[in-house]
């Protein structure tokens, strides 16, 4: 691959626009792989969610999780979950608890392959010691800027 400017200029490049692009094609990338299998990255989201949990999760526990990855906000959680239900691959009892289908698992297990294969594309050539620094780098960013990014 060839960069966009030699080292030096590099070194003189917004880091704002930089993390708006890779966010812009990573998500990009991401949420038209998941609509060719049939779902939406928040979709994904809460059937992950229910799927590897180790005791049963309400609706109000994934979605208070889940309502500030990207700024999808409460609302389209909220609707998300209710668009997974709708599938048939969680159900909800009248707790509020959440529970996966047969479909459910089946599903997920072929989105779940397909989140591995997107990982492997978006890291190749990156080694792991590249990636841990870009994350320390990031939220060091993050912190320099009183900015809040913890998702979990």
């Amino acid at each position: 691959m060839e960069y966009s400017h030699s080292d030096a200029e590099l070194i003189q490049q917004p880091i704002g626009y930089w993390t708006w692009a890779a966010y812009k094609a990573i998500v990009t990338r991401t949420r038209a792989a998941l609509a060719e299998i049939g779902t939406t990255q928040p979709q994904w989201w809460v059937l992950a969610q229910v799927a590897r949990a180790d005791t049963v999760r309400t609706r109000n526990e994934v979605s208070s999780l889940l309502r500030n990855y990207l700024d999808t906000g409460a609302a389209t959680m909220e609707s998300e979950i209710d668009r997974t239900i709708a599938q048939g691959w969680i159900t909800e009892d009248a707790d509020g608890r959440l529970g996966i289908t047969a479909q459910g698992r089946a599903f997920y297990d072929k989105a779940a392959a397909l989140q591995d294969e997107l990982w492997a594309e978006r890291h190749a050539g990156i080694s792991d010691e590249e990636y841990l620094t870009t994350l320390k780098v990031l939220q060091r960013f993050i912190h320099n800027t009183r900015g809040h990014a913890w998702h979990h």
